[in-house]
């Protein structure tokens, strides 16, 4: 990815279009969360409903802070200790996040990512980004920017090519005040 390719992404971002690029264990579409028709565009491109929820990454804490309620010290040592990094929380989202983030859950899913190119995008993009696996749902995760154009064709506004992490699987997720694991890593 050279920073070409970057501002190009971040332009397509901005205008609330859809962009693939690469993450930990497979290739990722993002969009700008705070634009609720590029989320919902989204979850048709991928025939998801609403109602699971998405996941957002960022480069630092302070892009999520937005998005987050208060929890008790040690809850949140457990997320800090682990980014960046390959595992995402379920933490308890502010009052005013939109259902189309959280899906019917009082909790937000988040990561600060450690993957390069997927963080190099938030820090352009000065903002956290709506992060999910870049497949039609039910279907396996594209794992290269071939596979992408394959499954979406011109449907992803951007293709941001680069290689992915070395996570064989998708990030674990756990809930960040009970510590219960709700998907393996």
């Amino acid at each position: 990815m050279n920073r070409s390719e970057l501002l190009q992404a971040v332009a397509v971002l901005r205008r609330g279009g859809i962009v693939a690029y690469p993450t930990e264990a497979c290739y990722g579409l993002g969009c700008d969360p705070r634009n609720h028709a590029a989320v919902r565009r989204l979850l048709a491109l991928k025939g998801r409903a609403w109602s699971h929820g998405l996941i957002l990454i960022a480069d630092r804490l302070e892009r999520l802070t937005p998005y987050l309620d208060a929890v008790p010290p040690q809850c949140a040592a457990r997320a800090h200790s682990t980014w960046p990094g390959p595992q995402t929380w379920l933490w308890p989202a502010r009052p005013g996040v939109s259902r189309w983030l959280r899906g019917v859950h009082d909790t937000l899913a988040v990561r600060v990512t450690a993957h390069r190119d997927a963080a190099a995008l938030c820090r352009h993009f000065r903002a956290a980004l709506v992060s999910t696996s870049a497949n039609r749902h039910g279907r396996a995760p594209a794992r290269s920017a071939g596979e992408v154009g394959r499954a979406f064709g011109k449907q992803v506004d951007y293709v941001l090519a680069g290689p992915l992490g070395s996570s064989p699987r998708p990030t674990e997720i756990r809930d960040l005040l009970s510590d219960e694991v709700l998907r393996p890593g």
